[in-house]
């Protein structure tokens, strides 16, 4: 299968795929994945595209393909944007054919960083459900192996202009008010959201998020060993069954 790429707001680059077999009606799956990192998951849009979705995986603005600067506006609303565009109409760029979607069901998949898009982006009454593995829930809670300030040097360093940001809008995720489901948790939807988490996790620790999951009500699933989950966990057995249970769920 070779993925597709498209625009939306003419910054957000998304790569993605159509399903493998056409269904009565549209499901849309919306992958937002960690950072830093490569930013190929094709294993995880075959998987899924092949399960009968439409697939989606964004670039946030201001990393890699997309327009923009990183962290000048929340990421979560990048997947807002993706949203609206879905509906309005969006480009394959290969074929230049326009396609809209009616999606019966939207859910979104969030990964570490890309947890908190995935959970602020609850809120809007398009999305059905969200899965989220190893999320961020507060930016102050810091490890001790990946601190904001080290994060945003080794960045950098390591991925040049693959993340274009500035000083000042990276240090606003310090302030616990910018993109932080702890901070908008009554904002949340606790019925749409299912967390993954394990408790060896080094990077995203878990007690944080088991607070966090108990103070908003949703469902929790805590393994007692993982450490911090790749974005491949979405496509493991393990994680699968509880999945799909929980998008069965009223």
């Amino acid at each position: 299968m070779y993925t597709k790429r498209t625009r939306f707001k003419k910054d957000i680059l998304c790569e993605f795929l159509p399903p493998a077999r056409k269904l009565k009606h549209d499901k849309v799956i919306i992958l937002c994945p960690g950072m830093p990192g490569s930013p190929s998951k094709k294993e995880v849009l075959e998987f899924w595209a092949k399960k009968g979705y439409w697939v989606f995986l964004l670039r946030y603005r201001g990393s890699w393909e997309s327009g923009g600067s990183f962290l000048k506006i929340s990421p979560h609303k990048d997947v807002l944007d993706i949203l609206d565009g879905l509906t309005k109409g969006f480009k394959d760029i290969y074929s230049e054919e326009i396609i809209k979607l009616k999606a019966e069901k939207i859910y979104i998949f969030g990964s570490s960083f890309g947890g908190p898009a995935a959970l602020l982006a609850s809120s809007d009454k398009r999305v059905t459900k969200v899965v989220v593995m190893s999320s961020v829930v507060d930016w102050t809670e810091e490890s001790k192996k990946e601190p904001l300030d080290w994060l945003a040097g080794f960045t950098k360093e390591a991925f040049g202009e693959a993340y274009r940001f500035n000083k000042r809008d990276w240090n606003k995720l310090k302030s616990g008010k910018f993109y932080s489901p702890a901070f908008e948790i009554k904002n949340i939807n606790s019925k749409k959201i299912l967390m993954i988490h394990a408790k060896d996790d080094d990077i995203v620790l878990y007690k944080p998020v088991e607070r966090f999951a108990g103070n908003l009500g949703c469902e929790l699933f805590l393994i007692k060993r993982g450490g911090h989950l790749s974005f491949s966990s979405f496509t493991k057995v393990r994680f699968l069954k509880k999945i799909e249970k929980f998008f069965k769920k009223l």
